[in-house]
């Protein structure tokens, strides 16, 4: 039953457009499943043959390229504080970390935050927002979506490649690692963000225990 259904999808004429818009709206909504559908097809182009790799690969690259891009134009055109979640805490402290990195090591950046949910949109918000400039910041984005989907989707394709089992096993197996890897990359980012906004928060305390001193004086 669910191995038909599998076949199904991969054979179906709307298997490329349905992928395109999952990574499409996971470069905004990180709940989206963009990672785990690539993954998906890539294990299905081994086991049913189809989808292409080669073809999963192209079109989760084009969607990741342009959900980074809309990211980038809506920091420099809103900035960071135009809605209510961008001026959350945690969302405050993703922004400033990505600003202080993008001032240091921009291209490093750019390109790992592509592989991390959260971060990848913080960072392109911030370029954004910061002015990075347009065609430095388009030509990096378009090589770590590239990287980003072959990544993604070689998962699976090895998975399937090596994994007795069928098509089920092979999807199951290859998302639930392409999702514990990111996840586990996102937990690490998220505790250097809550370092960092400790850090910050007892910078500024002794500033104003300065500032007190000073005033006693």
């Amino acid at each position: 039953m669910i191995e038909d259904l599998l076949t199904g999808v991969a054979a179906s004429a709307w298997a490329m457009p349905v992928l395109f818009l999952l990574v499409l709206g996971d470069a905004f909504l990180v709940v989206l499943p963009g990672e785990a559908a690539v993954t998906a097809f890539g294990a299905l182009a081994v086991t049913q043959g189809e989808p292409n790799v080669g073809v999963v690969i192209a079109v989760a690259a084009v969607a990741a390229f342009i959900g980074d891009a809309a990211c980038y134009l809506v920091g420099r055109t809103v900035g960071l504080e135009r809605w209510r979640w961008m001026r959350t805490s945690r969302v405050r402290v993703a922004f400033a970390w990505s600003r202080e990195r993008l001032q240091r090591r921009a291209a490093v950046v750019l390109f790992t935050a592509r592989f991390i949910p959260f971060a990848r949109l913080a960072v392109n918000l911030t370029a954004g927002a910061t002015r990075v400039a347009a065609p430095r910041y388009l030509g990096i984005a378009a090589a770590a979506a590239l990287a980003w989907a072959a990544y993604q989707a070689l998962i699976g394709a090895i998975v399937a490649a090596i994994l007795p089992g069928g098509p089920v096993v092979a999807v199951v197996v290859s998302v639930v690692l392409a999702v514990g890897l990111g996840l586990a990359i996102d937990a690490a980012l998220a505790r250097r963000l809550r370092g960092a906004g400790s850090e910050r928060s007892a910078a500024g305390a002794d500033v104003e225990d300065g500032d007190q001193t000073v005033a006693d004086g």
